[in-house]
């Protein structure tokens, strides 16, 4: 083998170990905080220092309600296109009122908890990692730590525990906007009644269809706040290095989502 190749080739094994090693690195800083942050949760008033709860009622506000216009929005939107798409689909087969079921399971199952995560991680993934970033490079990190305030315990447990409140709330109103988004269009598509829509989906639909989007909607809570926060805690470079945590967190976050959610999809309708 030619010189030029073995070093070529020493050069692409070297950069595939190391970035093997920093993701290896990354898995275990992002566990240890999720371990701990659950710690503070469950074990924190234990020993005096609760999380606050004014503090996790002002993150619900923030992730989740702030959040409730753009959410209901494009999730009517996103019923009325499974809709569109459905009924064009199963025209060929004579069949077009069967698409009730699959806008019903479509929005529950996946859609709203995918694109409910999605609009989180877009807008308060990148604002909890410029957050902590800008507080990293400011020392007011370092400053919690001086005067005996955990920072994990202060800055993420209450995000975790808001998130895990908000994104399954918002998953459910998703729900309902996408269902309805989809009985507006049949119903002018088809002459159904909204009442014969809503009878029908309803005998679709089961409590596992549910709880499948809100367990996920779940995980992809815990993974919005992880990301950005051990992005948020990495800050290196000042400004500029605050704006490439910002963007790879939610870069991030969104790939690490579309993949666990295939994942559940996987396992969850076998």
């Amino acid at each position: 083998m030619p010189n030029n190749m073995k070093y070529s080739l020493l050069v692409f094994v070297d950069g595939v170990g190391r970035k093997t090693v920093r993701a290896v690195e990354e898995i275990g800083y992002v566990s240890s905080l999720l371990a701990e942050s659950l710690y503070w949760i469950i074990l924190g008033k234990k020993h005096k220092q609760a999380v606050r709860v004014a503090t996790v009622f002002q993150e619900i506000m923030a992730i989740g309600v702030q959040a409730v216009p753009i959410v209901s929005v494009l999730n009517l939107a996103i019923g009325i296109m499974l809709a569109i798409q459905g009924i064009e689909t199963l025209k060929t087969f004579g069949a077009e009122s069967q698409v009730i079921i699959g806008i019903a399971l479509s929005v529950t199952r996946e859609f709203s908890p995918l694109i409910v995560s999605i609009l989180v991680a877009g807008r308060s993934g990148s604002a909890i990692a410029a957050r902590i970033g800008s507080m990293l490079e400011s020392q007011e990190v370092d400053a919690l730590r001086v005067i005996g305030i955990n920072p994990v315990r202060y800055l993420v447990s209450p995000l975790l525990l808001a998130m895990l409140i908000a994104v399954p709330a918002l998953t459910i109103l998703g729900d309902f906007m996408g269902l309805l988004g989809g009985a507006l269009y049949t119903s002018l598509q088809l002459n159904l009644g909204l009442a014969v829509y809503a009878d029908r989906t309803l005998e679709v639909l089961a409590v596992d269809d549910i709880r499948q989007g809100l367990i996920k909607s779940a995980v992809f809570s815990a993974i919005i706040v992880l990301v950005g926060v051990s992005n948020g805690f990495q800050v290196k470079g000042g400004a500029e290095g605050v704006g490439k945590a910002t963007t790879r967190s939610v870069v991030l976050a969104i790939s690490c989502i579309v993949l666990a959610d295939m994942v559940f999809t996987y396992f969850l309708n076998r």
